[in-house]
Parts: structure tokens; sequence; C-alpha cells
């Protein structure tokens, strides 16, 4: 039995849920969300609640009303609050700066870095050594702070590279003579 889909999913005021047979569209302050949620899987809304119903006996549709309640969920947080990550360069001579929709990036590389954000997400730069990624798409916003971070991802000797602002890199030491 799912935990997770059997919690309910409020809806605050101000988004506006629309079902049309599988698809969800979900409207709110800040951009549209669509999202085609498994047929194993029925959404049922009732005074701004969403209940996910399935078959209880099938596993893989209790698996699915998992992962439906959980990407309703998050279209729902995410239209009306919103998503963000931050990103902290460490190293020398490391620095991002935000023109547009262009992300320029000095990595230590020989050459600059220009990465281009996708529609639907928003990059600052509130510092030199400071990325703020911020959408309504939990899942495109998470893309993209993993693309960024994979351009140098930190290395475990000095600790350089770029980061999460929460994680923590494990250190290791350097070769003993």
């Amino acid at each position: 039995m799912s935990r997770i889909a059997k919690a309910p999913v409020i809806i605050p005021s101000g988004v506006d849920i629309k079902l049309e047979g599988n698809n969800v569209t979900v409207k709110g302050s800040n951009g549209q969300l669509s999202y085609d949620i498994n047929s194993a899987v029925s959404l049922g809304i009732t005074d701004n609640v969403i209940q996910v119903q399935w078959d209880k006996d099938d596993k893989k549709a209790t698996a699915q009303a998992g992962t439906a309640r959980a990407i309703v969920s998050n279209m729902v947080i995410g239209v009306s609050a919103g998503f963000e990550k931050k990103l902290t360069l460490i190293g020398v001579g490391y620095r991002a700066q935000a023109k547009g929709n262009i992300l320029n990036l000095a990595l230590g590389f020989s050459h600059p870095v220009d990465f281009e954000v996708p529609a639907g997400v928003f990059v600052e730069t509130p510092s030199q050594t400071e990325i703020l990624i911020k959408g309504s798409d939990k899942q495109l916003v998470g893309e993209v702070a993993a693309k960024i971070r994979a351009y140098r991802p930190p290395e475990p000797y000095k600790g350089k590279g770029v980061r999460y602002a929460d994680e923590h890199v494990a250190r290791k030491e350097a070769k003993k003579k």
C-alpha cells in the first residue's frame, strides 16, 4: 500500500486545476504546468483537495499512484510558490554571470562556458560565486542545476568545483611520501 498516494493534495487559493482524461493542467501565479498521468490512476477533486484513486490489488497501479500524487503535488507547489536551487562556485577564478537567458561561467577551462537557460527557468547571480536557479517545474529546475554542476563537479582533494549550497563534499588526504 502506498503511503504517499493516500495523502491528499490541498489546492491553495489562486491555483486552478483542470482534468481532461489523463491530462492534468495546473495554473497559478507562477505559470502553467501540464502532465499526462498513467492510465492505471485517476484523480478526484472535491473541495480544494485532490485524492488519488487506483486499483489496490494491482502492484503497478499502486506504484503509479504514489508517483502521480507526488508529481501533482509538485505541480501545485510549483505554480503557487515555485522551486529554487542554489549553486556555489569554489575555486580561484571561478565566476558566473547571468545575461538574459545565457549564463556565462568561468570554471578554469581555457575557454568560457556559455550555458543557455531553457524557457520556464530563471537564473540569477547574486554574487560572482553564487547561482540561483528558480522556476515552477521542479524537474526542470533540478535538471538545469545538475547540468551546470556537471561542467565542473566538486573534486575531493581541494574541494574546487560547482556544488549545491547544501552539499557536503567528502575531502581526501593528499598523497604522502
